[in-house]
Protein backbone atom coordinates (compact mmCIF):
# COMPACT_ATOMS: atom_id res chain seq x y z
CA UNK A 1 0.00 0.00 0.00
CA UNK A 2 3.04 2.42 0.55
CA UNK A 3 4.28 1.97 -2.59
CA UNK A 4 1.13 2.40 -4.32
CA UNK A 5 0.25 5.83 -2.37
CA UNK A 6 4.00 6.64 -3.47
CA UNK A 7 3.32 6.16 -7.38
CA UNK A 8 -0.14 8.29 -6.92
CA UNK A 9 1.71 11.03 -5.54
CA UNK A 10 3.20 11.96 -9.13
CA UNK A 11 0.01 13.15 -11.17
CA UNK A 12 -0.96 15.36 -8.29
CA UNK A 13 2.59 16.93 -8.11
CA UNK A 14 2.73 17.45 -12.03
CA UNK A 15 -1.24 18.87 -11.89
CA UNK A 16 -0.70 21.59 -9.51
CA UNK A 17 2.66 22.46 -11.65
CA UNK A 18 0.58 22.96 -14.49
CA UNK A 19 -1.76 25.23 -12.29
CA UNK A 20 1.17 26.95 -11.17
CA UNK A 21 2.76 27.68 -14.03
CA UNK A 22 -0.91 28.76 -15.82
CA UNK A 23 -0.96 31.40 -13.01
CA UNK A 24 2.48 32.44 -12.81
CA UNK A 25 2.72 33.23 -16.63
CA UNK A 26 -0.95 35.08 -16.28
CA UNK A 27 0.58 37.57 -13.41
CA UNK A 28 3.89 38.09 -15.56
CA UNK A 29 2.14 39.34 -18.96
CA UNK A 30 2.67 42.92 -18.46
CA UNK A 31 6.59 42.41 -17.65
CA UNK A 32 9.24 41.50 -20.37
CA UNK A 33 12.36 39.18 -20.72
CA UNK A 34 15.73 39.71 -21.44
CA UNK A 35 17.45 36.24 -22.18
CA UNK A 36 20.72 34.91 -24.13
CA UNK A 37 23.93 32.93 -23.23
CA UNK A 38 27.05 34.65 -21.80
CA UNK A 39 30.84 33.40 -23.07
CA UNK A 40 34.47 34.00 -22.99
CA UNK A 41 35.39 36.58 -25.69
CA UNK A 42 38.80 34.81 -26.22
CA UNK A 43 37.55 30.77 -26.53
CA UNK A 44 34.13 30.85 -26.66
CA UNK A 45 33.42 28.83 -23.19
CA UNK A 46 30.05 29.07 -21.70
CA UNK A 47 30.47 30.79 -17.93
CA UNK A 48 28.56 29.55 -15.80
CA UNK A 49 27.89 31.52 -12.42
CA UNK A 50 28.28 35.30 -14.52
CA UNK A 51 26.00 37.90 -12.34
CA UNK A 52 23.18 39.54 -14.71
CA UNK A 53 21.41 42.32 -13.24
CA UNK A 54 19.52 45.58 -13.51
CA UNK A 55 21.67 48.26 -11.73
CA UNK A 56 19.61 50.07 -9.18
CA UNK A 57 17.28 47.49 -8.40
CA UNK A 58 17.52 43.72 -7.15
CA UNK A 59 16.35 42.58 -10.70
CA UNK A 60 18.91 39.92 -11.55
CA UNK A 61 20.13 36.25 -12.46
CA UNK A 62 22.72 34.15 -12.89
CA UNK A 63 23.83 31.91 -15.83
CA UNK A 64 23.00 28.43 -15.82
CA UNK A 65 25.92 25.63 -16.53
CA UNK A 66 25.20 26.39 -20.12
CA UNK A 67 25.68 30.05 -19.93
CA UNK A 68 22.06 30.40 -20.32
CA UNK A 69 20.32 33.45 -18.38
CA UNK A 70 16.98 34.75 -18.12
CA UNK A 71 15.48 38.02 -16.31
CA UNK A 72 11.70 39.03 -16.20
CA UNK A 73 11.75 42.95 -15.36
CA UNK A 74 8.55 46.19 -16.01
CA UNK A 75 8.77 48.32 -19.11
CA UNK A 76 11.60 51.20 -18.62
CA UNK A 77 15.07 52.18 -19.48
CA UNK A 78 17.81 50.47 -17.54
CA UNK A 79 21.46 49.60 -17.12
CA UNK A 80 21.86 46.03 -17.94
CA UNK A 81 25.29 45.04 -16.34
CA UNK A 82 26.93 41.38 -16.68
CA UNK A 83 29.52 40.81 -13.70
CA UNK A 84 31.53 37.51 -13.34
CA UNK A 85 34.72 37.45 -11.05
CA UNK A 86 38.08 37.83 -12.85
CA UNK A 87 36.34 39.46 -16.34
CA UNK A 88 35.67 43.38 -16.90
CA UNK A 89 32.35 44.34 -16.09
CA UNK A 90 29.80 45.42 -19.03
CA UNK A 91 27.26 47.93 -18.68
CA UNK A 92 24.55 48.77 -21.41
CA UNK A 93 22.25 50.57 -21.77
CA UNK A 94 18.38 49.11 -22.86
CA UNK A 95 14.95 50.44 -23.21
CA UNK A 96 12.79 47.55 -22.17
CA UNK A 97 9.49 47.90 -24.08
CA UNK A 98 9.78 44.53 -25.36
CA UNK A 99 11.33 41.11 -24.94
CA UNK A 100 15.36 41.24 -26.03
CA UNK A 101 17.77 37.99 -27.02
CA UNK A 102 21.20 39.55 -25.48
CA UNK A 103 24.14 37.14 -26.20
CA UNK A 104 27.32 38.87 -24.91
CA UNK A 105 31.25 38.26 -24.86
CA UNK A 106 33.38 39.00 -21.89
CA UNK A 107 36.92 39.16 -21.49
CA UNK A 108 38.97 38.70 -19.06
CA UNK A 109 41.06 41.74 -16.97
CA UNK A 110 44.61 42.54 -18.34
CA UNK A 111 46.98 44.65 -16.66
CA UNK A 112 50.31 45.95 -16.88
CA UNK A 113 51.93 46.24 -13.44
CA UNK A 114 52.99 48.92 -12.34
CA UNK A 115 51.38 51.08 -14.62
CA UNK A 116 47.48 50.68 -14.62
CA UNK A 117 45.02 49.56 -11.57
CA UNK A 118 41.91 48.28 -13.24
CA UNK A 119 39.08 48.97 -10.17
CA UNK A 120 35.47 48.41 -11.40
CA UNK A 121 32.06 48.33 -8.85
CA UNK A 122 31.47 45.19 -7.75
CA UNK A 123 28.10 43.91 -7.44
CA UNK A 124 26.47 42.54 -3.85
CA UNK A 125 27.70 39.15 -3.52
CA UNK A 126 24.98 36.67 -4.81
CA UNK A 127 25.33 34.57 -0.98
CA UNK A 128 23.75 37.36 1.13
CA UNK A 129 20.37 36.86 -1.10
CA UNK A 130 20.94 33.33 -2.52
CA UNK A 131 19.18 30.07 0.09
CA UNK A 132 21.89 28.26 -1.43
CA UNK A 133 24.04 26.83 1.59
CA UNK A 134 26.96 24.48 1.85
CA UNK A 135 27.96 25.05 -2.15
CA UNK A 136 31.29 25.36 -2.80
CA UNK A 137 32.11 26.64 -6.56
CA UNK A 138 35.94 26.97 -7.85
CA UNK A 139 37.36 28.10 -10.88
CA UNK A 140 39.87 25.98 -12.80
CA UNK A 141 42.12 28.80 -12.90
CA UNK A 142 41.80 28.78 -9.43
CA UNK A 143 42.55 25.33 -8.91
CA UNK A 144 45.66 25.44 -10.74
CA UNK A 145 46.68 28.05 -8.61
CA UNK A 146 47.23 25.99 -5.66
CA UNK A 147 50.23 23.82 -5.01
CA UNK A 148 51.04 20.47 -6.48
CA UNK A 149 51.88 16.93 -6.29
CA UNK A 150 54.95 15.48 -8.25
CA UNK A 151 53.99 18.25 -10.95
CA UNK A 152 50.20 17.53 -11.67
CA UNK A 153 47.37 19.72 -10.55
CA UNK A 154 44.62 17.39 -8.66
CA UNK A 155 41.01 18.44 -8.57
CA UNK A 156 40.22 16.60 -5.89
CA UNK A 157 43.28 17.67 -3.49
CA UNK A 158 41.76 21.00 -3.80
CA UNK A 159 38.65 20.18 -2.31
CA UNK A 160 39.91 19.25 0.60
CA UNK A 161 41.50 22.56 2.04
CA UNK A 162 37.84 23.24 1.86
CA UNK A 163 35.82 23.33 5.66
CA UNK A 164 34.10 19.88 5.93
CA UNK A 165 36.30 18.19 3.30
CA UNK A 166 38.81 15.94 4.47
CA UNK A 167 41.07 13.00 2.83
CA UNK A 168 41.43 9.47 3.47
CA UNK A 169 44.93 10.01 4.64
CA UNK A 170 48.41 10.66 2.32
CA UNK A 171 48.16 9.40 -1.07
CA UNK A 172 44.67 9.05 -1.25
CA UNK A 173 42.26 10.98 -3.83
CA UNK A 174 39.16 10.20 -2.04
CA UNK A 175 37.47 12.40 0.02
CA UNK A 176 35.05 12.59 3.10
CA UNK A 177 32.14 15.27 3.19
CA UNK A 178 30.71 15.96 7.30
CA UNK A 179 31.61 12.80 8.38
CA UNK A 180 30.50 10.73 5.72
CA UNK A 181 32.14 7.57 3.40
CA UNK A 182 33.64 8.08 0.23
CA UNK A 183 30.84 5.75 -1.40
CA UNK A 184 28.36 8.66 -0.08
CA UNK A 185 29.67 10.95 -2.89
CA UNK A 186 28.31 11.56 -6.38
CA UNK A 187 31.07 12.35 -8.37
CA UNK A 188 29.93 13.47 -11.88
CA UNK A 189 32.18 14.62 -14.90
CA UNK A 190 29.94 16.10 -17.63
CA UNK A 191 26.66 14.42 -15.21
CA UNK A 192 28.27 10.76 -16.03
CA UNK A 193 28.88 8.82 -12.57
CA UNK A 194 32.60 8.33 -11.83
CA UNK A 195 32.86 5.47 -9.27
CA UNK A 196 36.79 5.54 -8.62
CA UNK A 197 38.59 8.98 -8.76
CA UNK A 198 42.12 7.78 -8.17
CA UNK A 199 45.05 7.18 -10.56
CA UNK A 200 48.17 5.67 -8.95
CA UNK A 201 46.15 4.18 -5.76
CA UNK A 202 45.37 7.86 -4.87
CA UNK A 203 48.10 10.00 -5.74
CA UNK A 204 46.62 11.64 -8.71
CA UNK A 205 42.72 12.32 -9.10
CA UNK A 206 40.88 11.31 -12.75
CA UNK A 207 40.87 14.44 -13.57
CA UNK A 208 42.85 16.04 -16.02
CA UNK A 209 42.88 19.81 -14.85
CA UNK A 210 43.60 20.94 -18.59
CA UNK A 211 39.86 19.59 -19.42
CA UNK A 212 38.00 20.76 -16.98
CA UNK A 213 36.30 24.02 -17.23
CA UNK A 214 34.83 24.17 -13.65
CA UNK A 215 33.31 22.16 -10.19
CA UNK A 216 30.66 22.48 -7.84
CA UNK A 217 31.20 20.60 -4.24
CA UNK A 218 27.35 20.48 -2.67
CA UNK A 219 27.90 19.72 0.86
CA UNK A 220 24.55 19.79 2.23
CA UNK A 221 21.32 21.52 0.66
CA UNK A 222 21.92 19.42 -2.52
CA UNK A 223 19.72 20.56 -4.93
CA UNK A 224 16.56 18.26 -5.99
CA UNK A 225 17.95 17.74 -9.01
CA UNK A 226 20.32 15.88 -8.07
CA UNK A 227 19.99 11.98 -6.14
CA UNK A 228 21.48 8.82 -5.41
CA UNK A 229 23.73 9.81 -2.38
CA UNK A 230 23.51 11.10 0.97
CA UNK A 231 27.02 13.03 1.75
CA UNK A 232 27.80 15.23 -1.36
CA UNK A 233 27.52 15.80 -4.44
CA UNK A 234 30.65 16.84 -6.77
CA UNK A 235 29.79 18.33 -10.19
CA UNK A 236 32.60 18.49 -12.77
CA UNK A 237 31.87 20.29 -15.98
CA UNK A 238 34.48 19.69 -19.09
CA UNK A 239 35.57 22.20 -21.21
CA UNK A 240 33.44 22.40 -24.82
CA UNK A 241 36.87 23.06 -26.95
CA UNK A 242 37.86 26.73 -28.27
CA UNK A 243 35.34 27.90 -30.49
CA UNK A 244 37.76 30.80 -31.98
CA UNK A 245 40.85 29.51 -32.29
CA UNK A 246 43.10 26.41 -32.05
CA UNK A 247 45.07 26.14 -29.17
CA UNK A 248 47.10 23.63 -27.47
CA UNK A 249 48.42 22.91 -23.80
CA UNK A 250 50.00 20.44 -21.71
CA UNK A 251 52.45 20.01 -19.57
CA UNK A 252 55.61 18.26 -18.56
CA UNK A 253 55.51 16.48 -14.76
CA UNK A 254 58.00 13.96 -12.77
CA UNK A 255 56.08 11.06 -13.39
CA UNK A 256 53.06 12.25 -16.13
CA UNK A 257 52.69 14.21 -18.69
CA UNK A 258 49.74 15.73 -20.28
CA UNK A 259 48.70 17.36 -23.82
CA UNK A 260 45.17 19.16 -24.50
CA UNK A 261 43.91 20.08 -27.63
CA UNK A 262 41.23 22.61 -28.81
CA UNK A 263 39.68 24.66 -31.54
CA UNK A 264 36.47 25.43 -33.61
CA UNK A 265 35.18 22.68 -36.25
CA UNK A 266 31.89 22.45 -38.09
CA UNK A 267 32.87 25.85 -40.17
CA UNK A 268 32.60 27.74 -37.23
CA UNK A 269 29.47 26.10 -36.37
CA UNK A 270 31.09 23.93 -33.29
CA UNK A 271 34.21 23.11 -31.49
CA UNK A 272 36.05 19.98 -30.27
CA UNK A 273 38.32 19.10 -27.09
CA UNK A 274 41.03 15.73 -27.15
CA UNK A 275 42.76 15.85 -23.53
CA UNK A 276 45.26 13.01 -22.75
CA UNK A 277 47.67 12.22 -20.18
CA UNK A 278 50.03 9.58 -19.16
CA UNK A 279 52.43 8.03 -16.44
CA UNK A 280 55.77 7.21 -17.28
CA UNK A 281 57.20 5.93 -13.48
CA UNK A 282 56.78 2.33 -14.92
CA UNK A 283 59.76 3.14 -17.44
CA UNK A 284 62.25 4.48 -14.74
CA UNK A 285 61.41 1.65 -12.92
CA UNK A 286 62.73 -0.98 -15.81
CA UNK A 287 65.44 0.90 -16.20
CA UNK A 288 66.50 0.50 -12.59
CA UNK A 289 66.30 -3.26 -12.97
CA UNK A 290 62.58 -3.19 -11.07
CA UNK A 291 60.10 -6.33 -11.92
CA UNK A 292 57.58 -4.40 -10.30
CA UNK A 293 55.55 -1.28 -12.48
CA UNK A 294 52.87 1.22 -11.84
CA UNK A 295 51.30 2.95 -14.93
CA UNK A 296 48.28 5.27 -15.99
CA UNK A 297 46.39 6.87 -18.77
CA UNK A 298 43.33 8.52 -19.42
CA UNK A 299 41.44 10.45 -22.50
CA UNK A 300 39.14 13.28 -22.69
CA UNK A 301 37.00 13.92 -25.35
CA UNK A 302 34.36 16.49 -26.05
CA UNK A 303 32.63 18.46 -29.10
CA UNK A 304 29.32 20.35 -29.93
CA UNK A 305 27.66 21.11 -32.91
CA UNK A 306 24.82 24.39 -33.15
CA UNK A 307 21.89 22.94 -34.91
CA UNK A 308 20.20 26.42 -34.81
CA UNK A 309 20.32 29.43 -32.70
CA UNK A 310 17.86 27.70 -29.90
CA UNK A 311 19.28 23.88 -30.36
CA UNK A 312 22.90 22.63 -29.08
CA UNK A 313 24.26 19.31 -29.12
CA UNK A 314 27.29 18.26 -27.14
CA UNK A 315 28.96 14.53 -27.23
CA UNK A 316 31.58 13.78 -24.14
CA UNK A 317 33.31 10.67 -22.77
CA UNK A 318 36.44 9.88 -20.61
CA UNK A 319 38.32 6.71 -20.54
CA UNK A 320 40.57 6.13 -17.91
CA UNK A 321 42.81 2.89 -16.85
CA UNK A 322 45.57 2.03 -14.15
CA UNK A 323 47.94 -0.95 -14.56
CA UNK A 324 49.79 -2.51 -11.80
CA UNK A 325 52.50 -5.74 -12.06
CA UNK A 326 54.38 -7.24 -8.60
CA UNK A 327 57.40 -9.07 -9.30
CA UNK A 328 55.54 -11.08 -12.50
CA UNK A 329 53.45 -12.83 -10.62
CA UNK A 330 50.60 -10.53 -9.36
CA UNK A 331 49.15 -7.90 -11.89
CA UNK A 332 45.88 -5.51 -11.33
CA UNK A 333 43.54 -2.95 -13.43
CA UNK A 334 40.97 -0.95 -13.33
CA UNK A 335 39.36 2.18 -14.74
CA UNK A 336 36.37 3.92 -15.64
CA UNK A 337 34.25 4.67 -18.84
CA UNK A 338 31.80 7.40 -19.75
CA UNK A 339 29.90 8.99 -22.84
CA UNK A 340 27.39 11.49 -22.61
CA UNK A 341 24.97 12.46 -25.62
CA UNK A 342 23.63 16.23 -24.67
CA UNK A 343 21.03 18.31 -26.23
CA UNK A 344 19.90 21.90 -24.96
CA UNK A 345 17.24 23.36 -26.54
CA UNK A 346 15.54 26.64 -25.45
CA UNK A 347 11.89 26.71 -26.40
CA UNK A 348 11.09 30.26 -25.72
CA UNK A 349 13.08 32.96 -23.73
CA UNK A 350 11.92 31.97 -20.45
CA UNK A 351 12.12 28.34 -20.99
CA UNK A 352 15.07 25.92 -21.12
CA UNK A 353 15.75 22.53 -21.43
CA UNK A 354 18.75 19.62 -21.40
CA UNK A 355 17.93 15.91 -22.22
CA UNK A 356 21.25 13.71 -21.66
CA UNK A 357 21.55 10.16 -22.69
CA UNK A 358 24.63 9.15 -20.81
CA UNK A 359 26.88 5.69 -20.35
CA UNK A 360 29.31 4.51 -17.18
CA UNK A 361 31.11 1.56 -16.42
CA UNK A 362 33.87 0.82 -13.90
CA UNK A 363 35.55 -2.36 -13.74
CA UNK A 364 38.74 -4.26 -12.61
CA UNK A 365 40.64 -6.84 -12.98
CA UNK A 366 42.69 -9.38 -10.75
CA UNK A 367 45.27 -11.44 -12.53
CA UNK A 368 47.10 -13.69 -10.09
CA UNK A 369 50.18 -16.18 -11.75
CA UNK A 370 50.96 -18.16 -8.76
CA UNK A 371 47.10 -19.72 -8.68
CA UNK A 372 46.67 -19.24 -12.79
CA UNK A 373 43.55 -17.28 -12.42
CA UNK A 374 41.43 -13.89 -13.48
CA UNK A 375 39.31 -12.26 -11.49
CA UNK A 376 36.74 -9.55 -13.09
CA UNK A 377 34.04 -7.05 -11.94
CA UNK A 378 32.48 -4.27 -13.41
CA UNK A 379 29.61 -1.82 -12.59
CA UNK A 380 27.54 -0.01 -15.21
CA UNK A 381 24.72 2.07 -15.86
CA UNK A 382 22.48 3.79 -18.10
CA UNK A 383 21.05 6.90 -17.48
CA UNK A 384 18.13 9.38 -19.23
CA UNK A 385 17.36 12.11 -17.74
CA UNK A 386 15.68 15.49 -18.68
CA UNK A 387 16.09 19.04 -17.30
CA UNK A 388 13.98 21.78 -17.32
CA UNK A 389 13.54 25.30 -16.01
CA UNK A 390 11.28 28.16 -16.24
CA UNK A 391 12.28 31.53 -15.50
CA UNK A 392 8.53 33.04 -14.29
CA UNK A 393 9.91 36.09 -13.12
CA UNK A 394 12.54 37.85 -10.99
CA UNK A 395 10.61 36.67 -7.85
CA UNK A 396 10.33 32.92 -8.99
CA UNK A 397 12.22 30.26 -10.83
CA UNK A 398 11.38 26.68 -11.26
CA UNK A 399 13.08 23.69 -12.31
CA UNK A 400 11.62 20.66 -13.03
CA UNK A 401 12.44 17.27 -14.84
CA UNK A 402 12.28 13.53 -14.78
CA UNK A 403 15.40 10.29 -15.25
CA UNK A 404 15.72 6.79 -15.18
CA UNK A 405 18.94 5.00 -14.24
CA UNK A 406 19.66 0.93 -15.17
CA UNK A 407 22.53 -0.54 -13.54
CA UNK A 408 24.24 -3.41 -14.09
CA UNK A 409 25.89 -5.47 -11.02
CA UNK A 410 28.89 -8.31 -12.10
CA UNK A 411 30.11 -8.62 -8.61
CA UNK A 412 32.97 -11.11 -9.91
CA UNK A 413 33.65 -13.62 -12.80
CA UNK A 414 36.56 -15.75 -11.93
CA UNK A 415 38.48 -17.73 -15.02
CA UNK A 416 41.42 -20.03 -15.14
CA UNK A 417 44.68 -19.10 -17.39
CA UNK A 418 45.32 -22.57 -18.39
CA UNK A 419 44.80 -25.96 -18.82
CA UNK A 420 46.66 -26.44 -15.53
CA UNK A 421 44.95 -23.90 -13.31
CA UNK A 422 43.58 -25.50 -10.15
CA UNK A 423 40.60 -22.58 -10.30
CA UNK A 424 37.20 -23.98 -11.72
CA UNK A 425 35.47 -21.08 -13.67
CA UNK A 426 33.10 -19.21 -11.62
CA UNK A 427 30.32 -16.41 -12.36
CA UNK A 428 28.94 -14.95 -9.31
CA UNK A 429 24.94 -14.14 -10.07
CA UNK A 430 24.80 -10.85 -11.84
CA UNK A 431 22.05 -8.14 -9.54
CA UNK A 432 20.35 -5.22 -12.03
CA UNK A 433 18.30 -2.59 -10.77
CA UNK A 434 16.17 0.36 -11.75
CA UNK A 435 16.41 4.05 -10.08
CA UNK A 436 13.89 6.39 -11.02
CA UNK A 437 13.09 10.08 -10.12
CA UNK A 438 10.83 12.81 -10.98
CA UNK A 439 11.80 16.33 -9.02
CA UNK A 440 10.63 19.63 -8.58
CA UNK A 441 12.31 22.91 -7.40
CA UNK A 442 11.67 26.53 -6.71
CA UNK A 443 13.57 29.46 -5.80
CA UNK A 444 11.39 31.97 -4.52
CA UNK A 445 11.94 35.68 -3.59
CA UNK A 446 9.26 36.71 -1.12
CA UNK A 447 9.98 40.13 0.07
CA UNK A 448 13.13 42.05 -1.16
CA UNK A 449 15.18 40.39 2.15
CA UNK A 450 14.00 36.95 2.13
CA UNK A 451 14.60 34.27 0.19
CA UNK A 452 13.43 30.30 0.28
CA UNK A 453 14.46 27.59 -2.38
CA UNK A 454 12.24 24.51 -1.58
CA UNK A 455 11.50 21.24 -3.79
CA UNK A 456 10.78 17.84 -3.48
CA UNK A 457 12.20 14.53 -5.39
CA UNK A 458 10.58 11.37 -5.53
CA UNK A 459 12.87 8.42 -6.06
CA UNK A 460 11.59 4.77 -6.79
CA UNK A 461 14.03 1.84 -7.01
CA UNK A 462 13.29 -1.61 -8.20
CA UNK A 463 16.21 -4.49 -7.75
CA UNK A 464 15.13 -6.36 -10.50
CA UNK A 465 15.00 -10.57 -10.96
CA UNK A 466 16.91 -12.49 -12.84
CA UNK A 467 19.15 -14.69 -10.20
CA UNK A 468 18.54 -16.49 -6.90
CA UNK A 469 18.21 -15.64 -3.55
CA UNK A 470 18.52 -17.54 -0.58
CA UNK A 471 15.82 -17.30 2.04
CA UNK A 472 16.75 -16.87 5.92
CA UNK A 473 14.42 -17.85 9.04
CA UNK A 474 12.87 -14.45 10.10
CA UNK A 475 14.33 -12.93 7.22
CA UNK A 476 17.20 -12.34 9.57
CA UNK A 477 20.75 -13.67 7.57
CA UNK A 478 22.67 -12.15 10.55
CA UNK A 479 22.23 -12.77 13.98
CA UNK A 480 23.47 -10.98 17.05
CA UNK A 481 25.49 -13.41 19.71
CA UNK A 482 24.93 -11.95 23.06
CA UNK A 483 27.58 -13.90 24.36
CA UNK A 484 30.30 -13.09 22.23
CA UNK A 485 29.04 -9.67 21.26
CA UNK A 486 29.36 -9.98 17.60
CA UNK A 487 26.87 -10.58 14.85
CA UNK A 488 27.28 -13.90 12.85
CA UNK A 489 25.83 -15.79 9.94
CA UNK A 490 23.19 -17.95 9.84
CA UNK A 491 22.24 -20.69 7.53
CA UNK A 492 19.80 -20.09 4.59
CA UNK A 493 16.67 -22.04 4.72
CA UNK A 494 15.76 -22.40 1.07
CA UNK A 495 16.27 -20.62 -2.24
CA UNK A 496 13.83 -18.84 -4.84
CA UNK A 497 14.70 -18.09 -8.30
CA UNK A 498 13.29 -14.49 -9.85
CA UNK A 499 12.54 -13.91 -13.58
CA UNK A 500 14.23 -11.08 -15.22
CA UNK A 501 10.16 -9.35 -15.88
CA UNK A 502 9.96 -10.15 -11.47
CA UNK A 503 10.73 -7.29 -8.74
CA UNK A 504 12.52 -8.77 -5.84
CA UNK A 505 12.19 -5.70 -3.51
CA UNK A 506 11.44 -2.00 -4.41
CA UNK A 507 10.93 0.96 -2.57
CA UNK A 508 10.20 4.62 -2.52
CA UNK A 509 11.22 7.81 -0.88
CA UNK A 510 9.93 11.45 -1.20
CA UNK A 511 12.81 13.51 -0.42
CA UNK A 512 11.84 17.82 0.37
CA UNK A 513 14.90 19.99 -0.03
CA UNK A 514 14.39 23.58 1.22
CA UNK A 515 16.02 26.62 2.86
CA UNK A 516 15.59 29.91 3.36
CA UNK A 517 17.91 33.35 3.34
CA UNK A 518 17.28 36.57 5.11
CA UNK A 519 19.29 39.34 4.31
CA UNK A 520 20.30 41.17 7.40
CA UNK A 521 21.55 44.22 6.19
CA UNK A 522 23.55 45.46 3.11
CA UNK A 523 26.71 43.27 4.35
CA UNK A 524 25.53 40.17 6.12
CA UNK A 525 22.27 37.17 5.90
CA UNK A 526 21.66 34.51 7.60
CA UNK A 527 20.71 31.01 5.94
CA UNK A 528 18.82 27.82 7.28
CA UNK A 529 18.81 24.68 5.24
CA UNK A 530 17.03 21.00 5.44
CA UNK A 531 17.87 18.56 3.53
CA UNK A 532 16.57 14.51 3.11
CA UNK A 533 18.22 12.54 0.96
CA UNK A 534 17.70 8.31 -0.07
CA UNK A 535 20.91 6.45 -1.16
CA UNK A 536 20.20 2.88 -3.17
CA UNK A 537 23.17 0.78 -3.96
CA UNK A 538 26.39 0.44 -1.39
CA UNK A 539 30.28 0.24 -1.71
CA UNK A 540 31.54 -3.13 -0.02
CA UNK A 541 34.79 -2.31 1.53
CA UNK A 542 36.75 -3.10 4.49
CA UNK A 543 38.92 0.36 3.89
CA UNK A 544 38.13 3.93 4.25
CA UNK A 545 39.21 4.68 0.92
CA UNK A 546 38.46 3.29 -2.50
CA UNK A 547 40.42 0.26 -4.04
CA UNK A 548 40.17 -1.13 -7.01
CA UNK A 549 38.70 -4.47 -5.58
CA UNK A 550 35.47 -2.80 -3.92
CA UNK A 551 32.15 -3.70 -4.87
CA UNK A 552 29.11 -2.22 -5.36
CA UNK A 553 25.65 -3.70 -4.18
CA UNK A 554 22.29 -2.70 -4.37
CA UNK A 555 19.53 -2.49 -1.89
CA UNK A 556 17.29 -5.62 -2.23
CA UNK A 557 15.60 -7.72 0.53
CA UNK A 558 18.41 -7.61 3.04
CA UNK A 559 19.82 -4.31 2.20
CA UNK A 560 17.98 -1.36 3.25
CA UNK A 561 18.21 2.12 1.16
CA UNK A 562 20.51 4.42 3.68
CA UNK A 563 18.60 7.42 4.39
CA UNK A 564 19.74 11.04 5.25
CA UNK A 565 18.88 14.29 7.21
CA UNK A 566 20.35 17.00 7.60
CA UNK A 567 19.80 20.54 9.11
CA UNK A 568 21.96 23.59 8.35
CA UNK A 569 22.91 26.98 10.04
CA UNK A 570 25.02 29.57 8.70
CA UNK A 571 26.14 33.53 8.70
CA UNK A 572 27.01 34.93 6.09
CA UNK A 573 28.68 38.63 5.86
CA UNK A 574 31.18 40.77 3.48
CA UNK A 575 33.73 42.76 4.78
CA UNK A 576 35.86 45.95 3.74
CA UNK A 577 34.28 46.99 0.22
CA UNK A 578 33.13 43.26 0.02
CA UNK A 579 36.65 42.18 -0.47
CA UNK A 580 36.57 39.48 1.98
CA UNK A 581 33.49 37.39 3.04
CA UNK A 582 32.79 35.12 6.48
CA UNK A 583 30.71 32.06 5.80
CA UNK A 584 30.26 30.20 8.86
CA UNK A 585 28.19 27.17 9.29
CA UNK A 586 26.99 24.58 11.80
CA UNK A 587 25.13 21.32 10.53
CA UNK A 588 23.32 18.39 12.90
CA UNK A 589 23.20 15.09 10.27
CA UNK A 590 22.14 11.79 10.18
CA UNK A 591 22.25 8.56 8.51
CA UNK A 592 20.17 5.28 8.39
CA UNK A 593 20.90 1.85 7.30
CA UNK A 594 24.87 2.10 7.01
CA UNK A 595 25.66 -1.23 5.87
CA UNK A 596 29.25 -2.62 7.49
CA UNK A 597 31.02 -5.95 6.98
CA UNK A 598 30.56 -8.09 10.11
CA UNK A 599 33.63 -9.23 12.18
Amino acid sequence: MKQKTGRLRLPWLWTGLCLLVGGLTIQAQQNFTISGNVTDKVNGETLFGTSIFLKGTTIGAITNEYGFYSLTAPAGDYTLVFSHMGYKEISIPIQLNQNLKMDMEIEEFSTQLDEVEVTAEEPERAILRKPEMSVSKLNIKTVKQMPVVLGEVDVIKSLQILPGVTNNGEGSSGFHVRGGAVDQNLVLLDEAIIYNTSHMLGFFSVFNADAVKDLKLYKGGIPAKFGGRVSSVLDVRQKDGNSKNFALTGGIGAISSRLAAEGPMFNDRGSFLVAGRGSYAHLFLKLAGEQNSVSFYDLNLKTNYNLSENDKLFLSGYFGRDIFEFGGSFSSSYGNASGNLRWNHIFNDRLFSNLSLIYSKYDYELSIDDFSFDWISSIKNYNAKYDLKYYFSDAFKLDFGVSTLKYEFDPGQIKPKGPDSAINELQLEQKRALESAAYVNAEHKLTDRLTAQYGVRFSYFNRMGGQKLSLYANDQPLVYNNTLHIYQRTDPTDEVSFGKGESIKTFSNLEPRASLAYQLNDYSSVKLGYSRSAQYIHLLSNTSSVTPLDVWTPSGKYIKPQLSDQYALGYFRNFKDKIYSLEAEVYYKTVDNRIDYID
